[in-house]
């Protein structure tokens, strides 16, 4: 049956009727949606250096992750004080709140490739966003302080009675409801998911504004011992530092982010400055406890820790999961040393012999990792990375820290790239000093 011409043009007209009701209802959710995102950001962006959420009322989010040292502690204390009267250490130095959004859920088995194209390779425990890896979205890692009782040591009841108080309450009530703040267990998840939305603000806390950003889209030049200490970083028998602190784009174009966010242990010294290790029976191990529960007894997991990105690593005062070292240089020449002259960096027992990964108990010291630079390691051996090698890894990560430039690269159109190659005369001062002239390699912004 053919449709009449009067019909056929009356469907069509009540087909795009439909299709422009159908977009106008989307553009409204959206716009919604956008409109309760950015109130919900800006009351966690008031939580973060809100003091009262925590029991003493003089702590914040902020303080222990300072806004104007991106998110990194500004004191070199090895880690931070809280409690009700902020006299209590907290368990570990408090990590960057920067490039959260690239590390992925937690997974014991992290199917995934440095080449995006092999992904039956299992590089084990990975992700999570604390130092043990317990936790996976930003919310979740939010409300860890809140109520720690050697951090912000609040309560539930208190962080609701203290939002219900708030300036910024109205924007929340918006943003979540009119009653989303009525039960005490809701207005705590209203004050974690705003803080998560907050630290979701991609241009806030993943800006990729440094130097080493601005070189790989072709505006900036990286200068000769920067270049050097590149080269020495991503050498596999010098620093090899870029196997796990991965400093290449993806095949995508996805801006490096300096970690594989693997659990690893390192066999970092005990710090003693640490009032709990004065308990020679008190072990931080990471992955298995004390904190995360779920891998108690399962002794493999021990001694791990989540391997931090590097971006900013250069305006920290303190150094791997016990704030142990103060110094960055020294964090560089413990990878270079630590089984050569094990008696630079640990403790000795009651006889004067040097306890070896004295942080970590003796049965779980399998699980210590002895791949580069570690590998081939041991008292008497000439270390892979000199003193000027190690002077110049820790001048090239200084170009990891961010505000070098005014806005992302990576959205911008790419300048064109220019053959910035060394002077001849540096070429060949890298290969006298055992670079063998790969510096070359990272001449052209890739």
């Amino acid at each position: 049956m053919r449709m009449s011409r009067l019909r056929r043009p009356l469907i069509l007209s009540a087909i795009v009727l439909t299709m422009i009701a159908t977009a106008s209802r989307s553009g409204s959710w959206y716009e919604d949606a956008r409109v309760r995102t950015g109130l919900l950001r800006d009351a966690g962006r008031r939580i973060f250096s809100d003091p009262s959420y925590s029991a003493s009322g003089r702590q914040s989010c902020a303080n222990c992750h300072d806004p104007a040292n991106r998110y990194n502690p500004s004191n070199p204390l090895a880690v931070q004080m809280g409690g009700p009267l902020l006299r209590d250490q907290g368990l570990r130095a408090p990590p960057t709140l920067t490039y959260l959004n690239r590390i992925p859920p937690y997974d014991n088995h992290h199917h995934d490739s440095e080449d995006e194209a092999d992904n039956s390779i299992d590089n084990g425990p990975t992700g999570g966003l604390t130092w043990d890896g317990r936790v996976d979205n930003s919310a979740q890692q939010a409300a860890i302080p809140l109520t720690s009782k050697f951090e912000m040591a609040s309560t539930k009841t208190a962080i609701a009675a203290a939002v219900r108080r708030a300036p910024y309450v109205g924007n929340l009530r918006k943003a979540l409801g009119e009653h989303a703040l009525d039960r005490d267990d809701d207005a705590f998840a209203a004050v974690t998911r705003a803080l998560g939305a907050f630290e979701e603000d991609y241009a806030e806390f993943s800006p990729y504004t440094s130097k080493y950003d601005a070189w790989l889209t072709g505006h900036a030049r990286l200068n000769t011992r920067e270049l050097r200490g590149l080269a020495l970083f991503e050498d596999e028998k010098k620093g090899a530092c870029a196997s796990c602190h991965l400093s290449r784009r993806a095949l995508d174009g996805t801006p490096p982010v300096f970690s594989d966010y693997g659990l690893i242990a390192l066999g970092v010294p005990r710090n003693p400055k640490l009032a709990r290790n004065s308990d020679p029976a008190f072990d931080d191990l990471g992955a298995c406890g004390p904190e995360r529960k779920d891998k108690a007894g399962q002794p493999e997991y021990c001694g791990l820790f989540r391997t931090p990105t590097l971006r900013n690593v250069a305006l920290r005062k303190t150094f791997f999961h016990n704030g142990v070292f103060h110094d960055l240089r020294d964090a560089v020449a413990f990878y270079a040393t630590r089984d050569i002259t094990p008696e630079r960096w640990y403790s000795r027992d009651a006889r004067g012999r040097v306890s070896r990964y004295d942080d970590l108990p003796a049965r779980y010291h399998g699980n210590i990792n002895m791949d580069a630079p570690f590998a081939g390691q041991h008292p008497g051996a000439k270390p892979s990375l000199g003193d000027a090698d190690i002077d110049d890894i820790v001048v090239f990560l200084g170009t990891l820290n961010d505000g070098y430039l005014k806005d992302n690269p990576y959205r911008a159109k790419p300048a064109a790239a220019t053959p910035w190659a060394l002077p001849a005369s540096a070429a060949e001062d890298d290969v006298r000093r055992g670079g063998g002239g790969h510096v070359l390699d990272h001449a052209i912004p890739q």
